[in-house]
């Protein structure tokens, strides 16, 4: 039994750090560039974001080496913003955008960096664990239908349900 439950609490800490089925996280990864402000232009709906404007992330190094993880959206049915933090810690090698964040306690889940701008860093392509979990991100609160239109053909190439994306709105800082 105490084994069992073991198993379990281990499935339930580190199975959400997977890869999904045909996404690999980018080589080459160099977290000083990728430190800073992020903005949300698109994701798949989930329930800690649902009904949030304006959000943006804006990660910064730890000392232990992981990475502070602040979340921001405006929350209009409240009429304030909500904000809540987190830690991410790469999975395997520093130099691949593959990590585990987590915002509660042990429970992490992945951040897989599939598509970044290699030049600038101007936009990643983010999934989570699995086809439920995706984002575009960007330096920008504003973007080009072109990056847009691009991020929806990659990720429905993937497999991602790119019918079910949630176009953030911006603006209201």
């Amino acid at each position: 039994m105490r084994a069992c439950c073991l198993l379990l609490i281990s499935v339930s800490i580190y199975g959400c750090t997977g890869l999904p089925d045909g996404v690999q996280p980018v080589d080459n990864f160099d977290l000083q560039r990728y430190l800073g402000t992020w903005y949300e232009i698109a994701r798949l709906d989930h329930s800690f974001e649902r009904g949030l404007s304006d959000i943006s992330a804006n990660y910064s190094l730890r000392d232990d080496g992981c990475v502070k993880v602040v979340n921001r959206g405006f929350s209009e049915n409240e009429n304030a913003w909500r904000e809540t933090e987190g830690k991410a810690c790469f999975v395997g090698s520093s130099d691949q955008g593959y990590l585990k964040v987590s915002f509660f306690g042990p429970f992490y889940g992945s951040y897989v960096i599939f598509e970044l701008d290699r030049d600038d860093y101007r936009y990643a392509f983010v999934s989570g664990p699995d086809k439920s979990y995706l984002w575009l991100l960007t330096r920008s609160p504003t973007v080009d239908k072109t990056l847009t239109d691009r991020f929806i053909r990659k990720a429905g190439s993937l497999g991602f349900d790119t019918d079910k994306l949630i176009f953030v709105s911006q603006g209201n800082d």
